[in-house]
């Protein structure tokens, strides 16, 4: 197996305010064998554990609109890190900042299958794993 496409252990920051999508994505990264790191339903929460703990974190799963306020300063503290995430949206590419609009996008509603192709397209290699 390529190990750059083994989620097992991926870390995964989750910010999202329903809390239905909240378990469905906990169900979901867990059937993969990622370990959820959350979940956060405030963009501040996310952000004060993201800079206090950068190091416990592989990949981030955003929602764009958390309980009124945009994660955009989570993004940018993911983007500092060098740190890869995708944005959990209703909304069309037009809702993101200029500056997102290249990021990936999981479209809501998703399936199962929509997260884990994402993941597995967008994750970083697995530490330990050789290159190429």
């Amino acid at each position: 197996m390529d190990q750059r496409k083994d989620l097992t252990g991926l870390r995964v920051l989750v910010l999202e305010d329903e809390a239905l999508l909240s378990m469905l994505l906990e169900d979901v990264l867990g059937e993969l064998g990622c370990a959820l790191v959350g979940p956060y339903g405030h963009t501040e929460e996310a952000l004060t554990f993201l800079k206090a703990h950068p190091d416990e974190v592989d990949f981030g799963v955003l929602d764009v609109n958390v309980a009124g306020q945009r994660s955009d300063g989570v993004a940018a503290e993911f983007d500092r890190l060098g740190l890869p995430f995708v944005f959990s949206t209703g909304y069309d590419e037009s809702a993101l900042d200029q500056r997102w609009r290249s990021k990936p996008c999981l479209r809501k509603p998703f399936r199962p299958a929509d997260l884990e192709r994402i993941l597995r397209e967008v994750s970083p290699p697995r530490r330990g794993s050789l290159p190429g």
